[in-house]
């Protein structure tokens, strides 16, 4: 049967639920088919899916295809080279329960853990160690992409630099990505040595990010104070134990995130402008001003992940995360940004402070400041005033976070990333008949 005759019609939402897109859904496919309907060049396009956990229309293609999942599972770990191969499906979750016995972690642990490898190459991810050890750019060694042409290519910085940095961060719309190997890091323990620093304000919050010489490190903010208290929060710090902890791991390392948590579906949305600030206030006031103790992988890393379907509590509205970068001398756009958004109930909030980025053209980290806000998509105001700190943001040499993204323009992206012409040659390159395509792409130009 040909490949075009498969597939299912499917209503696909980001993680926001913001944006939902009907479209013909696919996989897991073989390489054949998968060539079969690249090279059909159906009308509206083929774009691959991880686990959608874009907030917004990233991984979406209204009316065309979708690849989700692209491939089967398939984990290959290479502990003597300190790497390991995975197709673009496998989940971190899944990587991260096989490379860990082996005493290796993935470098790079963006917030959740059921991201899959392909959409992480895609979104360039980060983690609370971005300063120190850059994005997963950073630790690709080789990606295996399936080009507008139905041609398999592998692609490293040694062989076609320019295809490798255009695909890392490049949202899926230069091919589909199907497998890739990424360099490990060795650890000796899956505990963590953490410390929780409340403090008063933005400055104190911005000057322990700054001197902070731990491995990871994030400040979980207050997006709900203002006055003198506002941005204040509380900075934790991380760095992996030099050796196993006796009691906690007495046979051999492994992953376990433990029982999960469902998250309530609400017709309507809890969070209010009230409610946000009670829940932010008591969440500050309840950390003690100092806390030193060991976290384990989980806990540390993908905190929200213990509540299964958390974006479903807040009602059918949906969700925005407002995610932004800006140089560090731009830090006052941070205060800007809080004192604008905390009558809009965001309800979470987190900063870090970012170190080089990785030089892909679509890539979002770069040096300074990266801040993340949560809010209710339900006000009818928000969009214009996302819109004005758009203007902001990029006046100050900022950029938004594509990947959480659900309503950018085109003129404010433009302003942000610059001028792409050198990533538009190299994605004409690789699909000249212009075969990927998404609706976050359509809606920037990008494709």
């Amino acid at each position: 049967m040909s490949v075009l005759a498969q597939g299912a019609d499917q209503l696909l939402y980001g993680w926001g639920r913001t944006a939902p897109a009907s479209s013909r859904v696919l996989g897991p496919a073989g390489l054949e088919q998968l060539q079969e309907l690249v090279t059909s060049r159906p009308g509206r396009g083929v774009l691959a899916r991880g686990a959608g956990c874009s907030y917004g229309d990233a991984a979406q293609n209204s009316g065309g295809w979708v690849l989700a999942p692209v491939a089967e599972v398939v984990i290959d770990i290479r502990p003597a080279a300190g790497t390991v191969y995975a197709s673009a499906s496998v989940t971190f979750a899944e990587l991260l329960s096989a490379v860990v016995p082996y005493g290796l972690l993935l470098p790079v642990l963006p917030g959740t853990r059921h991201l899959t490898l392909g959409g992480a190459i895609a979104a360039d991810v980060h983690g609370k160690n971005q300063r120190r050890d850059g994005s997963i750019a950073s630790w690709v060694e080789e990606i295996e992409l399936l080009d507008g042409q139905g041609e398999l290519r592998f692609v490293s910085r040694s062989r076609d630099p320019e295809a490798f940095f255009a695909t890392i961060g490049g949202m899926g719309l230069t091919g589909i990505i199907l497998a890739a190997t990424l360099r490990l890091r060795p650890v000796r323990s899956t505990l963590l040595d953490v410390t929780a620093r409340r403090l008063p304000d933005l400055d104190a919050v911005l000057a322990a990010l700054d001197e902070a010489a731990s491995q990871y490190s994030v400040a979980w903010i207050d997006t709900t104070a203002g006055g003198p208290n506002l941005g204040r929060g509380i900075v934790e710090r991380g760095d992996h134990l030099p050796a196993p902890e006796p009691m906690a791991e007495p046979d051999r390392l492994g992953y376990r995130p433990g029982r999960l948590l469902r998250a309530p579906q609400l017709p309507f949305c809890p969070v209010t402008p009230v409610s946000a600030r009670a829940f932010n206030s008591l969440w500050y006031r309840k950390a003690p001003a100092f806390r030193a103790g060991l976290a384990g992988l989980p806990e540390f890393f993908h905190r929200l992940d213990a509540v299964s379907g958390w974006n479903h509590a807040l009602g059918p509205g949906g969700i925005v995360q407002y995610q932004f970068a800006v140089p560090a001398g731009e830090y006052p756009v941070l205060g800007q940004a809080l004192r604008t958004l905390r009558d809009y109930a965001p309800f979470l909030g987190t900063l870090k402070r970012f170190g080089p980025a990785s030089g892909g053209p679509l890539s979002f980290p770069l040096p300074g400041w990266s801040l993340a806000v949560d809010l209710p998509a339900g006000d009818s105001r928000l969009r214009s005033v996302l819109d004005d700190l758009d203007g902001m943001v990029a006046a100050a040499g900022g950029r938004v976070y594509l990947a959480k993204d659900a309503r950018l323009s085109r003129p404010a992206f433009e302003r942000m990333y610059g001028d792409l012409t050198a990533w538009r040659a190299v994605r004409a390159r690789l699909d000249p008949a212009g075969v990927f395509r998404s609706d976050l792409g359509r809606r920037l130009g990008l494709c």
